[in-house]
């Protein structure tokens, strides 16, 4: 198939659309397995398969990404998920999943690595990732297509599927999920275009390769980068190489868990990233793992719900006189800001990554806020002497990588 045909673009009234391949030789390297996926859908989907694809070549683990309108929601790698974290990523006894051990190793009832990458990029931002688009690294298993089941998502693309777990995917959406194949081997063209207003634009395809080397370059007083924080700064700015510009993205135990897209100015987005990260933690406090929901109440409404309850606009209106019965079996404890500045307390050893450099020293002091200990970005900014005295003043290290990633 040299072309596949679209419903619409970007809106509905965007007609006629279409993909493919650009010089009228050769395969489309996407194969539909069930449903007509949209304009948005492949450009979330390719967007994210290269995502996942460099995230497990630099961590050499599976991985997975959450995608909504162009940009990550959640990424990971596919280490175990173990203690309450796997309650705050969604799960529980009612959902009749079990979970890897503190191996990682999938088994009867357990959580496969792929599935682990999966339940942790999906439980950075829940509240974003609702109807999102799913990139997998490696063939989906049963345990990962278990897994979503369960989610409210609109597609997903993968190298390849087991049979069984395409028979689950096969099932979403009343029969209409869409399930892409791509090609694990394909590489596009080394130059790129697209047309934007009748004119062509072209570059050269962004395939940097992000590895340790760019961390090389630490002009902190802090140097030491410990190898968890190594990978965490990778994740961090591969998830960036594909992430709408401006943005920030803070990483922890292998996976993003905030993430500021698509904003003009760099403090917005390390604040946008940082309060996503702080919310991201703060679901893992007891009083949130242990509010009493309405048996069979949905994830979707429970995902609704932690959201408001850890707003200081919103939290009021939830916990008043009656509504907080279409939610709750009893009223909860409201958690106060005391409480939740004790507890963001203990974020700590979060590795941030940004697109562009820092132009004020402000970012470093909003980052350290949640917990930033290890910083990458590329540095070249006038004010540069000023943000590496505020790392210094806060004992974070800092690398400059050299390197912009910009994405549009």
């Amino acid at each position: 198939m040299r072309e596949l045909t679209l419903k619409y673009g970007c809106n509905p009234y965007q007609k006629p659309a279409r993909i493919s391949v650009g010089d009228g030789k050769g395969e489309l390297p996407i194969q539909v397995l069930n449903g007509s996926p949209g304009y948005i859908n492949l450009l979330d989907g390719l967007n994210g398969w290269q995502l996942v694809r460099e995230l497990w070549q630099a961590a050499g683990l599976p991985a997975a990404a959450s995608f909504k309108h162009v940009s990550p929601a959640g990424a990971a790698v596919g280490l175990p998920l173990t203690g309450d974290y796997r309650r705050a990523c969604g799960l529980g006894e009612a959902d009749g999943m079990g979970l890897a051990d503190e191996t990682g190793e999938a088994g009867a009832g357990q959580l496969s690595p792929l599935a682990c990458a999966y339940v942790r990029a999906r439980g950075a931002d829940r509240l974003s990732s609702f109807g999102d688009f799913i990139a997998l690294s490696h063939t989906c298993d049963v345990s990962t297509a278990s897994y979503i089941a369960h989610e409210v998502s609109d597609g997903i693309i993968a190298p390849d599927y087991e049979p069984a777990a395409l028979a689950i995917l096969k099932k979403k959406r009343g029969g209409n999920y869409t399930i892409l194949r791509l090609e694990p081997d394909y590489e596009p063209a080394a130059i790129e275009s697209k047309t934007v207003f009748g004119l062509v634009f072209e570059q050269g395809r962004n395939d940097l390769r992000l590895d340790e080397a760019v961390l090389s370059h630490i002009p902190t007083q802090k140097k030491e980068l410990p190898p968890a924080a190594r990978r965490d700064l990778l994740i961090a700015l591969i998830t960036l190489k594909y992430t709408q510009s401006n943005s920030v993205c803070y990483a922890k135990d292998g996976q993003a868990i905030g993430i500021g897209a698509g904003q003009q100015s760099r403090i917005h987005c390390t604040r946008l990233a940082g309060n996503k990260a702080d919310i991201w933690y703060l679901r893992q406090h007891p009083q949130v793992l242990d509010l009493p929901f309405l048996p069979g109440l949905g994830r979707p409404a429970r995902d609704n719900a932690i959201d408001l309850y850890l707003s200081e606009e919103e939290a009021p209106s939830l916990l008043a006189a009656e509504r907080w019965r279409e939610t709750f079996s009893r009223r909860p404890p409201e958690l106060s800001q005391e409480e939740k500045r004790r507890w963001l307390a203990g974020l700590r050893d979060v590795a941030l990554a940004s697109d562009g450099f820092f132009p004020f020293p402000d970012n470093i002091q909003r980052a350290a806020r949640s917990g930033a200990a290890y910083i990458a970005q590329p540095g070249g900014s006038i004010r540069d002497e000023q943000v590496i005295a505020a790392c210094d003043r806060l004992n974070i290290a800092m690398a400059f990588t050299g390197v912009r990633l910009f994405h549009h």
